[in-house]
Formats: C-alpha cells, structure tokens, sequence
C-alpha cells in the first residue's frame, strides 16, 4: 500500500488510522465535510493531502480516491442521518472504490449483531439485529460483502483516545476535567469494553496490508473488558481521588434523552449494549495475527485526557 485514502478523517478512528498511516510511510488523502478541522489536525503532515468534500455526492469521493489503493471508510454520521444516508454514502464509496481499482476497508460497530445473549460475539454468529440502527448496519454489511472488490470489515466496539470527541468516554473525561463529577453512561457493575483507537488503527492497518485478509468480517476486540468502578479507580488516580461518577442508566438515558435533542434520542435504542456484557471474540484475529499488543487502559486513558487537556 502506497497511498489510501480515509473517509472521515476528522473523527476519532478516522484520525487514528491517518497517524498509523503516516507512521508507516503511506501516502495518505484525508476526507471530510470540514476543511479548517482538517487543516488543524494534519496540515504538518507531509505525506497527506486535504480534500474536503461531501461523501453524500459520488463524483466528489471518486475524484479525491484517484490513484489510491486502498479506501478506508470511517465517516460517523449522526444517528439522525442513517435512515436517509447511511446505505446511500456507503455505496457511494464501493463505487469510487470500483472506479479506482481500490479496495475497501470499513470501520464498522457492533449493531448488527444484536444482544449477545451472554457469549463472545464471533464473526461466524448469525446476525440478528433488534433495532433498527442494527439492521441498517446488517444491511450495510451485505452491501460492502457483495461488491465486486475486495473488501474488509472491522467490527469494533466503543471507542476512546485522542481526537475521539463523538464517544461516551469523551462525554464522561470533558465533564470530570471541568468538575469533581462525571456521568458514565451505564451501570457500573457490567462488564464493558472500550477499545484505544491507536490499538484499533494498528490492526486495522495491518489487516489492509494482507491480500488473505479481504473477504472477511473481523471482530476487533480491546485489550480486556473494564467496569465502571475500574474507570472510576483509574481516574482517581489520574485526577484526583476528589473525582467521582454518577451512573446513567437507561431510563436515565431516555430521560435526558427528552430534552437533549434528535440525536441523543435516537440514541436510546443502543443503551442494551452498556446494560449487559457485549463483548467480542478476538479468536479469528488472533489465529491470522498472532497476539497483539493492546494499550492498558490506564495508559490509554492518561494519553486521551492528555490530548484533551491540550485542546482546552
């Protein structure tokens, strides 16, 4: 891989896999509706060129993915957007991916699953969605499976790290670096996990490098799964032993969620995933990589509010 491009630059995982990119000497076009955004985080970077554009308008990501390889698809939208874009955008990418002669690597969530029913989720289970954001992702899934290029899809649970503002951990650090508490979304006895976007760009990367590695899905899971007393122990000793947690729990959720906005009540829908262990296998990863090296949250965590720290 000389050169890829990264649809959703400016989003956290889509930072993460431009850095790991760049550390790896590949050319790197980043894509996204802000251009200033992208400006300021990659305009000293040598190896990447800015497009702004609009994913929604083909003509705009098949010109900006003109001599690429590889085409990295980590735009976020909304919740509120799904319905009338998310199948729309994504085939907008297959098709300048199939101009292009490039592949396609896609970030995707843990949606389409549905609950886990108190196993490891692994990529040979049968997906059965519940919600609807669920089934838009199946579907999108099959989208991408039955284009005629090669593809991968990298299903990741909640991320945190640097430049990941869009995430319940963000929510939970911004709150406790501005006052002695934060709400952590959930209870805080349920076993979670949260990956390192760092952790996740590396493997994801390294899975785009591999020809044997298109044609899958991939369960990409963090480095252990963490409580929120865990997170509350780590941030005590990161902040301060003054620093607390409150616990939003769904009917929380959907209270807020009342005067919050569109976007946070779309969002109700999802809170079974931080009401009941859903975690994923890393098996069939492991059998293709080998043991990886994942970040331990306390060191994951001290980088995250130290970037965030900086952005103040």
């Amino acid at each position: 891989m000389k050169k890829a491009m990264v649809i959703g630059a400016s989003g956290g995982m889509g930072y993460a896999l431009v850095m790991e990119l760049v550390s790896r000497g590949v050319e790197v076009v980043v894509f996204a509706r802000g251009k200033e955004r992208l400006g300021e985080l990659f305009g000293r970077e040598e190896k990447v060129t800015i497009i702004a554009g609009d994913a929604s308008e083909k003509k705009q990501v098949s010109l900006a993915a003109n001599g690429v390889d590889v085409i990295f698809h980590a735009m976020n939208l909304p919740y509120e957007e799904w319905k009338g874009k998310l199948l729309p955008v994504t085939q907008n990418i297959i098709e300048a991916a199939i101009e292009n002669g490039a592949k396609l690597a896609v970030v995707d969530n843990i949606y389409a699953y549905g609950k886990s029913g108190g196993s490891r989720l692994k990529e040979c289970m049968e997906k059965k969605p519940h919600t609807k954001k669920g089934k838009l992702r199946k579907e999108m899934g099959e989208m991408i499976q039955q284009a005629n290029i090669p593809t991968l899809i990298c299903h990741f649970p909640d991320f945190y790290g640097p430049n990941a503002t869009n995430t319940y951990i963000h929510f939970t650090l911004e709150q406790l670096l501005k006052k002695k508490k934060g709400g952590f979304v959930g209870p805080n006895h349920i076993e979670r996990e949260f990956i390192f976007t760092k952790d996740g760009a590396r493997v994801m990367v390294e899975l785009a490098l591999r020809e044997d590695a298109y044609g899958h899905n991939w369960n990409i899971p963090a480095v252990s799964t963490i409580t929120a007393r865990d997170f509350e122990k780590i941030i005590k000793e990161q902040l301060g032993k003054d620093k607390q947690l409150y616990y939003i729990t769904k009917p929380m959720f959907a209270l807020f969620a009342l005067v919050a906005g569109k976007g946070m009540r779309e969002a109700v829908e999802m809170q079974y995933i931080n009401a009941e262990p859903t975690i994923l296998s890393g098996e069939k990863l492991t059998r293709f990589l080998g043991e990886w090296n994942s970040t331990p949250y306390e060191k994951g965590i001290e980088e995250t509010i130290g970037y965030m720290k900086n952005q103040i």
